[in-house]
């Protein structure tokens, strides 16, 4: 059976119906979930999002005849009306553990963008003649060379700095960077010996 609820939009748009997710997915835990979810709770030596979890699913058990809303979680519990929903989705779905675990993040894309090869086809340019026009390489250009040459398909200019920063062949100099530091003359005013 679905239930639905309707929302006016303040703004005069017509009036929108949604699903309950509460009768979508019910939550019917087994003695023993019950018993391990209050023993979770109880004990209180969980990460913070296992035990809200926990208690949004002993809240939302309709095993015992008490049936609380997810609005009533809500304000009970404190967390969002999305959070309930997703639980009680990911219960019915995908099972008791998964809903009380956390889900891990997918894997994020490594930080280094430009390596190996491309690293030093990059420090070749940089430490060449500029093209013809300029009196040195710009980060834009540098990307749109990189691009040019079929290295990458495409790149930011943050990337390519960074890629620069982290070099240890700066023409002339032994310190860390793609520049070399220049002297600055002396401000003390005092006679030169």
């Amino acid at each position: 059976m679905e239930i639905l609820f309707l929302e006016y939009w303040s703004k005069g748009s017509p009036l929108k119906s949604r699903s309950s997710t509460m009768e979508k997915y019910r939550v019917t835990l087994t003695a023993e979930e019950r018993t391990q979810l209050e023993h979770t709770v109880s004990v209180g030596k969980a990460a913070a999002r296992k035990l809200a979890h926990a208690r949004i699913l002993l809240l939302a058990d309709t095993s015992r005849n008490l049936r609380h809303g997810d609005e009533d979680i809500v304000a009970a519990l404190g967390t969002s009306l999305r959070t309930v929903e997703r639980v009680r989705k990911r219960l019915v779905t995908e099972g008791f553990q998964a809903a009380l675990d956390h889900r891990p993040q997918p894997p994020r894309p490594d930080n280094i963008k430009i390596r190996g090869n491309v690293e030093q086809k990059l420090i070749q340019l940089a430490c060449s003649d500029p093209p013809e026009g300029r009196c040195h390489w710009t980060l834009n250009l540098l990307c749109d060379e990189l691009v040019a040459l079929g290295l990458v398909r495409t790149v930011s200019t943050e990337t390519v700095r960074q890629a620069l920063k982290k070099t240890t062949l700066s023409p002339g100099s032994l310190r860390l960077g793609a520049s070399r530091p220049r002297s600055m003359p002396s401000t003390s005013g005092g006679w030169k010996t």
